[in-house]
């Protein structure tokens, strides 16, 4: 796996934080300064060192603009900024590539996920490896809950064991110094492989639960049947490799 070169890209010679925070953002120009702001806000509130790396997905519509903009306003932000949109799985490989904390977490810029499960998670990170959020079923929308009951029901059958997870993780930087990572699909399969790799090595993984909210604007990148046909494809060639 090799580091991506960009030269937006701020790099830093301070030691390295103990947190980095990848928000990960395609044409989320509407929502993605409220949510760098706070996240910064919630990191700083926790009193830990910290870097928020925004990754640019070939967005379109401003995004990229408004990131280097956050990269100036607020302390600990950089950007690396992909020329051509490389779906989640490009912006995986990136943040693993790049983030310099001690502990490695990813949030979306829709604004669905709430800055405060850092501050949940790294408490528990003490004895942990990783930790895997967990939605609860109840309250959310019947068609989800099929989806996440399918996708588990999949990955039992393929992987006999997956461990549960449901948006946001975060673990030790250093398990990726040992872990090959084969996938180079689009979708989120390179981060499954990652965790079911942690697993079957025996890695501390915790479960704890989290909430989500509504997307602050626009509509779901994943949640459609084109994505959900490639993702399907994506790990049918993960099983190949596991």
């Amino acid at each position: 796996m090799s580091i991506p070169k960009n030269g937006a890209e701020r790099e830093s010679a301070t030691p390295a934080p103990q947190v980095s925070v990848v928000i990960m953002a395609w044409n989320e120009a509407a929502s993605l300064a409220a949510v760098a702001r706070e996240i910064h806000a919630e990191l700083v509130r926790l009193g830990t060192s910290f870097e928020i790396l925004i990754v640019d997905d070939g967005s379109t519509d401003g995004t990229g603009q408004i990131a280097d903009h956050l990269s100036l306003a607020l302390a600990g932000v950089r950007v690396h900024r992909h020329q051509q949109n490389r779906g989640l799985g490009g912006v995986y490989r990136t943040g693993f590539a790049l983030a310099r904390g001690e502990f490695l977490t990813f949030f979306p810029a829709d604004g669905q996920f709430p800055a405060d499960i850092i501050g949940d998670y790294l408490p528990a990170m003490d004895g942990a490896d990783m930790i895997l959020g967990v939605l609860p079923d109840q309250g959310r929308p019947l068609g989800a809950r099929v989806l996440s009951f399918a996708e588990r029901l999949l990955l039992r059958v393929l992987f006999r064991h997956f461990p549960r997870f449901q948006g946001i993780l975060m673990f030790r930087r250093e398990l990726l110094r040992d872990t090959p990572l084969h996938c180079q699909g689009r979708g989120w399969t390179v981060l499954m492989e990652f965790i079911l790799r942690q697993a079957r090595r025996g890695a501390h993984i915790k479960n704890l639960p989290i909430s989500v909210r509504p997307r602050a604007s626009g509509g779901s990148k994943v949640n459609n049947l084109a994505s959900i046909a490639s993702n399907l494809r994506q790990v049918l060639t993960l099983r190949l490799h596991l």
